[in-house]
Order: structure tokens, then sequence, then C-alpha cells
């Protein structure tokens, strides 16, 4: 139903504004959705998923265990295809988000990235920031993914304390940043599976990371991988 509103809030919105390209500024034409024909095919996309132990792989390498990991474009701050991060994040662009997730998705299930991968778990936002921003970017991400592959998204990881926002934080303070800060409410439903962990940038790693060691503290059987829109270049 939220979905369904949202829908029709986002054709509501055309008749009155018309909609613009979130890279470039251009208006989008009735057959682009979200980002011009023109900057999506130019999406700096990172085929990181053809990589075996890839640059995102070997963030976590050493640290906590993961099977394989990827991320659709990559992401610097200066770079105007940041302003598609920004626009899913915090100008109430959602859907942008989702979307694109789907669209990514059905891109890697065609080289196998999803094989042997049972659900997908979205970060979660601390229930005092998700009152603020009214939605969870990362939940519409896994949605776009679940909607290409068939997979159940399921919210099975808790936010338990809120935590200051990563942007101007080096990278160990970002690791102390998101210490502790995720809780698993049911680990039974997640023994013997592979989950693919789902968030809408990766940068140092700190968030993932923290929820990474969580699941494999809490569950005593557990493979997990990763997967985000955006990956900071790391090399």
């Amino acid at each position: 139903m939220i979905e369904f509103l949202q829908n029709i809030a986002s054709d509501v919105a055309d008749l009155l504004m018309p909609r613009l390209c979130p890279v470039c500024g251009t208006v989008l034409s009735p057959h682009e959705r979200d980002l011009c024909t023109k900057c999506l095919a130019e999406l700096p996309r990172t085929q990181l998923h053809l990589r075996h132990n890839n640059v995102m792989e070997q963030l976590f390498a050493g640290k906590t265990p993961i099977e394989r990991a990827t991320g659709y474009f990559w992401y610097e701050r200066d770079n105007r295809y940041s302003q598609i991060l920004q626009s899913i994040k915090y100008r109430n662009r959602p859907m942008m988000g989702m979307r694109l997730a789907e669209r990514f998705a059905r891109e890697i299930n065609a080289d196998g990235f999803f094989s042997g991968i049972d659900a997908l778990i979205p970060i979660p936002l601390h229930s005092s920031k998700l009152a603020k921003r009214g939605y969870n970017q990362s939940e519409y991400i896994a949605k776009g993914m679940a909607r290409a592959t068939g997979l159940p998204a399921i919210n099975a990881v808790a936010a338990a304390q809120p935590h200051s926002t990563q942007t101007r934080k080096g990278i160990y303070a970002r690791y102390l940043n998101t210490r502790g800060i995720f809780s698993l409410p049911n680990s039974e439903e997640l023994e013997g599976k592979h989950v693919l962990v789902v968030d809408d940038v990766v940068t140092t790693g700190a968030t993932l990371l923290s929820c990474a060691e969580m699941l494999h503290r809490e569950v005593g059987d557990i493979k997990i991988s990763l997967a985000t829109l955006a990956v900071a270049r790391l090399e």
C-alpha cells in the first residue's frame, strides 16, 4: 500500500513539475524513469561481480568471512553520479533506489551472482533516524533486488542503537562508531543460510563489517555476501 501511494504521489509530482535526471539535470522524456538514457548508458559500472578477490572483497579480508561482494557503480563524492545517492537518501526518492537495484540485480543475476543465496537483508536504520527520514533506502534497494531475483527480502537485523553521521570520520573512527549498533532478534531463522547483506554505498566498509561481525557472532552456521548500489573507489 505504501509503495502504491508513493507511485501515485510520484505521478502527481510529474504533472506539477518536470522530472529531471539527477546526474545531468536534463528533463526526462516519458519513457525515461530515473536517469536519462545517456547518463544510464555512461553509468560507471564496477563489474566487480566478475572479478575474484575484487577490491570490495579485499576490504573485508582478514576481518570477517565474506563469500563474495559487489556494487553497481563507482562512487566519488564530487562526481555528478553521486547525485543518485543524494536523491535516493536525502531527497525522498527511494523508488529510484528500488528500480536501479532491480536493474542491477538483473544484470549480475545473469552471471550467477545470486547462486546459492537464500535471502536478502537490508542494513537497518535506527527508529529515530527512520522517523526523521521516513524510509530506509537500503530496504528499498533490497526490494528491488528481490523483484529481480525472486529471493525474499527480510528485515532480520535491527538497529539496536543510533550512530552519528560517518561523513567526516576517518576509517578507525567509523569502525568505532558502528560497533555494537546491530542486533539479531531471531537468530534461528538465519541458521544454515547464505544471506546477502544490502546497503546503499560502501566507503570504508565499517557499517557492513559491523553487521557481518554481529551475524557471524550470533548465528552458528551462516554464510554472508554483500551488495551495495555504489562503491567508493577503494584502489
